[in-house]
């Protein structure tokens, strides 16, 4: 197999042998000391790779010719996947029951590798039957030769035609486009929800001039002004989505999870985590963004503290809190909440962490860890932050008992992960 690349002549090229993949849209060789990142390559590969400028410790290469192909390997489904292509996914040349295993194994790598814990409990990957038309949002932008992902190299934007990740709401918006130029516009948010049918696109534009988009029938349209703010034009801007026997009413600005069927598995091992809860229980919920989690289990214990700082989130958690006398909204950031919690409520019994990809402040885990909170449920969107997070609570005198993945990114080397921590 034979790439078709646009390479510097200077550069070396040399043949090596792919040993693992990494969290990140590469896979890792060795090669004279130095260890090689090689994208669209798999584990167990021989391939002719040209190297690039490098470090003394590591370097980057492009993939040239795959000289001996992985059984995993798969034809790519997508036109638009590939070296100088569409960004939107970075596996698709792997079977998928390949990149379960390569999600539970980073996971564990990371935890290893950053966490420095020898044998972390880490379960396999929680995959999909079907790992294709799964996001319920997705974010495009505005080229002269129609809507675009940035390319997969991080070198500008590459147009698309055709996306299969998409869930098939958000492609009847995208494909009733008709990958058209819009000369106004700069950036498209397309959200829609296979269980409810809503619809929601939001429109931006650097000059604040009014868009007119051939939308189908029904949609919601909103538009983001010049200083940010969202403004209604069609219908409400909000998207509502079930998910574990509610409805959950999602603002334009707010975050949810882009794969609903696999968002559901991770608030079931979320639960699972923390069970046994008892009627008596305070749960704290910090990062809580609308309610998804504490407002899911608030039936089963006394008090749920939703602790999120996002004000279209804050509002779209006490929408959803209306009715549950249990449920108290702290509007503050985590690390304000947590380091002088004893101004908002009694100490938790369980705490879930749903941090961004960034992780935790320092100050949240020294928090808990003075607070000693017998049960710590770790989300994490990034493993490199979640292991560094789990280091910092273990030298707190926390144990890690379970890490459950969950694949929410097919086609993609982002990961979601599970992690239980008890105290002493």
């Amino acid at each position: 197999m034979t790439l078709d690349m646009d390479l510097d002549r200077d550069t070396q090229t040399v043949d090596l042998t792919i040993e693992q993949m990494t969290y990140g849209s590469t896979a890792l060789a060795r090669h004279e000391g130095q260890v090689v990142f090689v994208p669209f390559a798999l584990p167990g590969e021989r391939v002719r790779v040209r190297l690039r400028p490098t470090t003394k410790s590591w370097a980057e290469a492009d993939l040239v010719e795959v000289l001996e192909p992985s059984p995993d390997r798969v034809v790519p489904r997508c036109p638009h996947f590939g070296p100088g292509k569409c960004g939107g996914c970075q596996w698709q040349h792997a079977s998928y029951e390949a990149q379960l295993r390569y999600k539970t194994g980073i996971v564990r790598e990371q935890l290893q590798r950053i966490g420095k814990i020898a044998e972390p409990p880490v379960r396999p990957c929680i995959g999909m039957a079907d790992p294709w038309r799964y996001r319920n949002h997705v974010q495009l932008r505005n080229t002269p030769r129609g809507l675009a992902f940035v390319r997969e190299d991080n070198r500008g934007l590459y147009p698309i035609d055709v996306c299969f990740i998409m869930n098939h709401p958000v492609y009847e918006m995208f494909e009733a486009l008709d990958w058209q130029h819009f000369p106004n516009l700069d950036r498209l948010v397309l959200r829609g929800s296979e269980r409810t049918g809503d619809r929601l696109a939001v429109a931006e534009s650097h000059n604040n001039r009014s868009l007119s988009l051939p939308l189908p029938p029904g949609v919601s349209v909103a538009y983001r002004n010049i200083k940010g703010r969202i403004q209604p034009a069609a219908g409400e801007p909000e998207l509502r989505e079930e998910l574990g026997e509610r409805t959950w009413h999602v603002s334009a600005d707010s975050f949810f999870q882009v794969n609903t069927e696999q968002a559901e598995r991770l608030l079931a091992v979320a639960r699972d985590f923390a069970a046994p809860l008892k009627p008596t229980d305070i749960l704290l919920d910090a990062y809580a963004g609308v309610g998804l989690f504490g407002i899911s289990l608030a039936s089963e214990v006394g008090r749920v503290y939703l602790v999120e700082n996002h004000p279209a989130a804050v509002s779209d958690a006490r929408r959803h809190a209306e009715g549950l006398e249990n449920v108290t909204i702290v509007r503050a950031p985590s690390e304000v909440a947590l380091a002088k919690w004893h101004t908002y409520g009694p100490p938790p019994d369980v705490v879930l962490l749903d941090p961004p990809r960034a992780g935790c402040k320092v100050s949240v885990l020294r928090a808990l860890g003075e607070m000693r909170v017998p049960t710590i449920i770790y989300v994490a969107c990034d493993p490199a932050t979640q292991a560094r997070d789990i280091r910092h609570l273990l030298d707190a005198g926390y144990t890690l008992d379970a890490v459950q993945p969950v694949d929410l990114f097919p086609q993609t080397y982002h990961i979601e992960s599970v992690a239980r921590l008890r105290y002493g």
